[in-house]
């Protein structure tokens, strides 16, 4: 009997639930040349970003061992922790420009480094490795719990001082593999619990959706989006295609890739789960009746056709003239929004139906939290007292504004303060004294008032008509 690999197709459902290739290379010697003198100079450039990497590194490490340190005199762990190092890393924003999440994650990256990988990180101090390999050796270590971690480190280093940072992710996934002790399907059973879908907005009106799934149901997604696409390019040469009322339909020319995004689309806005938990609750399958919902932004102007100029989707980016017709062309409901045409910020809102207005106009005004870099739409967000109720602050709309959990925890918890200075302005002081000013957001697209006609112009008689949305 022989043994080999075996390879088998098999079809992926509603129920569910690496192979690695090692690569290697050789290294390349640059020698003397014309360029001598450029190439010294980048060299020296090089030491120079090396030290100061090794320093950011290491500081940013020791400001998250600081908020530890003071949690930790508190007596309290957990929350006390988390909101130290919340605190800590918004001031430290401050300092760096920055949003206080992704500092806040360079922070907690920095301590993974020094503290859980000190073999790793001083063989890049000591230029053995680049900071490339410590991030691919940091990454494949994920996998790999602390009581082997020490020798991962050791076998880790020896790969990727034979190659680049880029041709040792595989070998390095294969080393975290072979040295963990749990078995693979065990650590996959946890893994998909972290599985999870989000959007990340592009250029031009696009954005990224992500999926992150266990591998067999994403490449069992992908091969029935390809079935798809292929049959209805395969039903391009059926002949020519008669609409119903009998004119010729343009023909069909999207490529394999615009077919497989259409599908995904139609399949998760029009389709339904093949399990609905929910069924005979409400109604027969009611999760199939679930839509998506997308608060859109867009000017008089645009709706009537008069320009092209894009609307905002809140919280995503912009949306083409043509998309936002479309979804208002289906909507019954409509917020009219005036915009100060000084200051471009909204000083009113009135609605057609009776509406929890000043909700609505905090999240006209605040379009996302409203401290300082965090971009979390409103409609995700809280609505926070600045001066609590408890303590005699007002229901009011110069006394509230929106924050996300996180700073909202944050500003209860931690000594950043925080009072409105008027018109929605903020004005945040971090627990070691600065200040930072938060403006009312300018919305990308708003109702203004037209211009005056140029004297002498002749104008049309008024007409008394509502108004168009």
């Amino acid at each position: 009997m022989s043994s080999g690999v075996h390879i088998f197709e098999c079809d992926v459902g509603g129920r569910w639930h690496h192979r690695h290739m090692a690569t290697t290379g050789g290294s390349d010697g640059v020698g003397l040349s014309a360029h001598a003198g450029a190439l010294g100079a980048f060299a020296e450039a090089l030491d120079a970003a090396h030290a100061g990497d090794v320093a950011l590194i290491r500081a940013l490490a020791e400001v998250g061992r600081s908020a530890l340190r003071v949690a930790h005199v508190g007596g309290v762990r957990g929350m006390a922790s988390d909101m130290e190092l919340r605190s800590v890393a918004a001031e430290a924003a401050g300092l760096a420009g920055r949003s206080d999440r992704r500092l806040q994650h360079d922070i907690d990256h920095a301590m993974t480094i020094v503290d859980d990988y000190p073999v790793v990180f001083a063989a890049w101090e000591t230029r053995r490795i680049t900071r490339d390999h410590v991030e691919v050796i940091v990454k494949a270590g994920t996998v790999v719990p602390a009581e082997v971690r020490g020798a991962f480190e050791e076998a880790a280093i020896e790969i990727c001082e034979r190659d680049i940072a880029v041709r040792v992710k595989e070998p390095l996934r294969a080393l975290a593999e072979r040295m963990h002790p749990r078995e693979f399907t065990e650590r996959h059973r946890d893994a998909a619990a972290g599985r999870c879908v989000r959007v990340l907005p592009g250029a031009d009106g696009m954005s990224d959706l992500i999926a992150t799934l266990p591998t067999v149901i994403a490449a069992g997604m992908l091969d029935r989006l390809t079935q798809m696409g292929q049959s209805v390019k395969d039903s391009r040469g059926a002949g020519t295609a008669f609409a119903a009322d009998g004119q010729c339909e343009e023909p069909d020319t999207r490529t394999m890739d615009q077919l497989r995004a259409d599908a995904l689309a139609d399949l998760v806005l029009s389709g339904a789960p093949v399990v609905d938990p929910t069924y005979g609750s409400d109604a027969p399958g009611p999760l199939g009746a679930i839509r998506a919902r997308v608060q859109v932004v867009v000017t008089a102007n645009t709706l009537t056709g008069t320009d092209h100029g894009p609307a905002e989707a809140v919280g995503t980016g912009l949306v083409d003239a043509d998309t936002a017709r479309e979804l208002a062309g289906q909507t019954a409901s409509w917020d009219r929004l005036f915009i100060d045409p000084i200051t471009r910020t909204p000083v009113e809102i009135d609605t057609y139906r009776p509406t929890a207005s000043m909700r609505r106009l905090l999240q006209a005004r605040d379009q996302h939290c409203r401290f300082p870099g965090c971009r979390r739409a409103a409609i995700r967000c809280e609505i926070d007292h600045t001066i609590d109720h408890a303590l005699g602050g007002h229901t009011h709309i110069y006394n509230l504004a929106h924050l996300c959990q996180r700073h909202h925890s944050m500003k209860q918890f931690t000594d950043w303060k925080v009072r409105q200075l008027g018109g929605g302005v903020l004005e945040w002081t971090s627990p070691g004294g600065r200040i930072y000013r938060e403006d009312v957001p300018i919305p990308a697209v708003c109702f203004t008032p037209e211009p005056d006609p140029p004297p002498g112009a002749r104008t049309g008689d008024p007409v008394d008509e509502p108004p168009p949305f």
